[in-house]
C-alpha cells in the first residue's frame, strides 16, 4: 500500500470520534466507514510512517508500521459487560523491532511509544504497559540491582517536569505491598511495587490539529527515549546506531 505523505489531522477526525461516542452501533459505523477511513485511519497510518522516518535518525531500533502499529477500532467485548462494538478513540504503538509489536500481559513485547487520538483526551506515552510476569520480574530485578541508575532516568528534573513521573492511577498498576522476594526497606521499594512502567503527556485538540504535530510528538518521544531504552536494556533489547541495511 502506498500512503500519501502525512498532511496533518483535520477537525473531521475529532468530529467523527465524537459522533461515534454517541452512535456506537455497527449500523452507524458501517454507514460512516468511508469517513472513518478517510479522516481517521488514513491520516494515522501516514502519521505512523512519518514518525518511522523520524525515528530512523533519532532512535533507529524503534519502528512504526502503518498496519501493525495501528490498534484496531473494534473492541474485544467477549468478557466485557459493555457491548459497545467500537473504541471511541484511535491509537498506535511505535515498537522496538527486536520483540516486535507486543503490548500487555498476553503478548511478549518491549517498551515503546504510544499515541492516543480522542477529543479532549489526546496524549503521547511511552514505556512498558502491564508486561507478562517474566518480563515484569526482569525489570524489577534490574531496578533492584541498580536503583541509582533507574532513578537517574525517572527522577531527572527535565523528565519529571515534562511528564510528571510514572503513571500510577490506573487500576492494578501499583501494588499495596512489595512483591515476593524483596524485603521491606529495600532502596528501590518505591519502584518495585509497580506492575507497569509508563509515562505520558496530554495533548490538546489544538496540538493534534496543528501542522507541527509530528515535530511536537517527536520531541516528546525523544525526551522519553532514555526511559524506554532503560526498560528495553533490562529486557535484553538494545539500542541501535542505525537501521539494518543503512550504511
Amino acid at each position: 500500500m502506498t500512503l500519501a505523505p502525512f498532511a496533518g489531522f483535520r477537525p473531521a477526525a475529532l468530529t467523527f470520534l465524537r459522533a461515534l461516542r454517541k452512535n456506537n452501533r455497527r449500523e452507524w459505523f458501517e454507514a460512516n466507514r468511508t469517513t472513518y477511513e478517510r479522516e481517521v485511519k488514513a491520516p494515522l497510518q501516514a502519521f505512523i510512517e512519518e514518525l518511522d522516518v523520524r525515528c530512523a535518525t533519532v532512535a533507529p531500533e524503534f519502528v512504526g508500521d502503518p498496519n501493525a502499529s495501528l490498534f484496531r477500532i473494534h473492541r474485544d467485548i467477549r468478557f466485557s459487560r459493555d457491548k459497545s462494538p467500537y473504541k471511541t478513540h484511535a491509537a498506535f504503538w511505535i515498537f522496538h523491532r527486536a520483540p516486535g509489536r507486543g503490548v500487555g500481559q498476553t503478548v511478549d513485547g518491549g517498551a515503546g511509544f504510544y499515541f492516543h487520538l480522542e477529543p479532549g483526551a489526546c496524549l503521547v506515552a511511552a514505556g512498558l504497559w502491564m508486561p507478562p510476569r517474566p518480563k515484569l520480574q526482569r525489570v524489577r530485578d534490574a531496578i533492584a540491582d541498580d536503583p541509582a541508575a533507574w532513578e537517574a532516568v525517572v527522577l531527572a528534573r527535565p523528565f519529571v517536569r515534562r511528564f510528571g513521573g510514572l503513571n500510577e492511577d490506573d487500576p492494578g498498576v501499583l501494588l499495596k505491598r512489595l512483591p515476593r522476594g524483596y524485603a521491606a526497606g529495600h532502596p528501590a521499594e518505591r519502584w518495585l511495587r509497580f506492575n507497569s512502567f509508563t509515562v505520558s503527556r496530554a495533548l490538546s485538540d489544538t496540538d493534534v490539529l496543528s501542522p507541527k504535530v509530528a515535530a511536537l510528538v517527536m520531541k516528546d518521544y525523544a525526551a522519553m527515549l532514555p526511559f524506554a531504552r532503560w526498560l528495553n536494556r533490562a529486557l535484553g533489547f538494545l539500542p541501535s546506531a542505525r537501521r539494518s541495511g543503512d550504511r
